[in-house]
C-alpha cells in the first residue's frame, strides 16, 4: 500500500512500491523513480459514477499514478490533511479531495439541501474502504468530535468533510453572520448528531443560499 506523508503542510508526498494512487488531475508537482500517469473519466466507480456526476454537477476529475518512487502533490497552496479510513465512509466536497489510496472506492451520495445551498449540486463525494485519503482546506483544518451528548452545528461555508456514524440534517434561519448583523436573506446551517468527526476550515467558501 502506498504511504502518505506530509512534506509540508501544503505538499503531500506519496511513497510507492508498485502501488497506485488516485489524485486530483493536475495536482502532481514532482516525482522521482518510475511513474505512469493515466487520466480517469469521472470520479465515481464505473459508468454509473460518471453519469451521476454529469447529472448532479458534482465534478471531480482524477488521474491514476502508479509506479515506484515518490510523487508529490499540491493544489493552489491549500493546506493538506491526512485522513485514515478503516472500513468506514468519508464524505467530502469534491473540490476538497486531493488524493486517495488506489484501493479506496470513490462515489457520490445524495445530501439534499446542503448541496443546493452551496451551489455544488445535490450530491457529495464519498470515499470508502481501508487506506488513506488527503483532503484540502483553506487554512489548517480543525477536526471536531461529535458525540451523543454534544451534537455539532456547522456553517456550510466552512464545512470540508465528515466521517463516522453521523446523522446529518439542515436548518434554515439565524446564522453566525446574521447574529453579527452581517447576514441577509435565507441561509442554512448543518447539524450533525451521533458519533464521528467533522472537518471544518477557518475560511468560508461562497454560497448561494444567503450569507452563511
Amino acid at each position: 500500500m502506498a504511504m502518505f506523508r506530509l512534506q509540508s503542510s501544503k505538499v503531500l508526498a506519496v511513497d510507492m512500491t508498485g502501488d497506485a494512487v488516485k489524485a486530483k488531475n493536475g495536482s502532481m508537482v514532482a516525482y522521482d523513480g518510475e511513474m505512469a500517469f493515466k487520466k480517469l473519466s469521472g470520479g465515481g466507480e464505473g459508468i454509473r459514477g460518471m453519469v451521476t456526476r454529469r447529472l448532479t454537477g458534482e465534478q471531480m476529475t482524477l488521474m491514476e499514478v502508479k509506479g515506484r518512487g515518490t510523487c508529490w502533490f499540491a493544489d493552489r497552496a491549500s493546506e493538506i490533511n491526512l485522513v485514515s479510513i478503516q472500513g468506514d465512509k468519508l464524505y467530502v466536497e469534491s473540490s476538497n479531495l486531493l488524493a486517495t489510496d488506489g484501493g479506496l472506492r470513490t462515489g457520490t451520495e445524495f445530501t439534499g439541501l446542503r448541496g443546493a445551498s452551496q451551489g455544488n449540486g445535490l450530491f457529495t463525494t464519498t470515499v470508502e474502504g481501508h487506506g488513506q485519503a488527503a483532503i484540502m482546506s483553506d487554512g489548517p483544518a480543525v477536526v471536531l468530535r461529535v458525540s451523543a451528548q454534544y451534537p455539532l452545528t456547522v456553517d456550510p461555508g466552512a464545512y470540508v468533510a465528515h466521517q463516522g456514524n453521523l446523522r446529518q440534517s439542515f436548518q434554515s434561519g439565524v446564522t453566525f453572520r446574521t447574529l453579527l448583523g452581517e447576514g441577509g436573506g435565507e441561509a442554512f446551517q448543518m447539524r450533525f448528531e451521533g458519533d464521528g468527526l467533522v472537518y471544518v476550515q477557518p475560511s468560508e467558501r461562497n454560497t448561494i443560499a444567503g450569507d452563511v
